[in-house]
């Protein structure tokens, strides 16, 4: 076990290219990864009305309480130099955030409009809580603050450009870029949570980073309604993100 651990957390909102930035940073024969820790915590303690499907399973899964994740798991042994944990921002709820200070944190960001288009497939009508956007902008601001924040990554500008964002995403955690980081076996990984089942189908048929496809997002008003309201956000936080070469 290493005693001097360089522990990320990657905060995402849902139905964005967390998983397959997890599988990148597996393929780095330094780096341990986790999958989203803090989803058996945000089940018992969240103030969401929705139903997560296969939320038994989640909770029987994982340790249910905050700090003992952050004692146990984030802060805990490590067999690798570097920890990659994978995080849901809107999971960071009702407990103690003063660990933020000692890790590594980076943001993961996609437009909102193709977050909720995609969570409403799986779960109808989220709210502004269960997309996590408005708790990334909240976040993002603690962070900068601590000087704890290294990057924010764009989905868009990831998928445009996977080898260019990659490498000004390792410059900024003071890490050697990994060529092996850009593809990865197909099908289901041993890190995946017991949710993958309803989540990660289509990361399962990838074997890297799949080419950007821009689309339009038909929604209903009151997801549309949503959408807008997560904007401003969602803007903010674009404006640092790393960008695709060129671009």
């Amino acid at each position: 076990m290493y005693t001097n651990v360089q522990r990320i957390n990657a905060w995402s909102s849902p139905r964005n290219i967390s998983t397959a930035l997890m599988y990148a940073f597996r393929q780095r024969g330094d780096t341990t990864v986790v999958d989203e820790p803090l989803y058996a915590h945000f089940l018992k303690h969240g103030q969401t009305e929705v139903v997560h499907p296969g939320t038994s399973a989640i909770l029987e899964s994982q340790l249910n309480d905050g700090a003992e994740v952050v004692k146990q798991v984030l802060m805990g042994p490590c067999s690798t130099p570097v920890a990659f944990l994978k995080q849901m921002t809107h999971h960071l709820v009702a407990m103690d955030e003063s660990f933020l200070q000692h890790m590594d944190n980076i943001m993961l960001i996609r437009d909102p409009r193709a977050i909720i288009a995609s969570y409403a497939k799986v779960i109808p009508n989220p709210g502004i809580d269960d997309i996590g956007v408005e708790q990334q902008y909240y976040l993002f601001q603690k962070l900068q603050a601590m000087g704890t924040l290294r990057a924010v990554v764009d989905a868009r500008q990831l998928l445009l450009d996977p080898p260019g964002v990659l490498r000004q995403l390792c410059e900024r955690l003071g890490l050697a870029f990994d060529e092996g980081m850009l593809q990865w076996p197909a099908g289901p990984r041993p890190e995946d949570g017991v949710w993958a089942g309803y989540w990660y189908s289509r990361v399962h048929t990838s074997t890297g980073f799949q080419a950007y496809e821009d689309r339009a997002y038909e929604l209903p008003p009151e997801l549309e309604a949503l959408a807008e309201r997560c904007a401003p956000y969602y803007q903010t936080l674009f404006e640092v993100a790393l960008k695709a070469v060129g671009t």
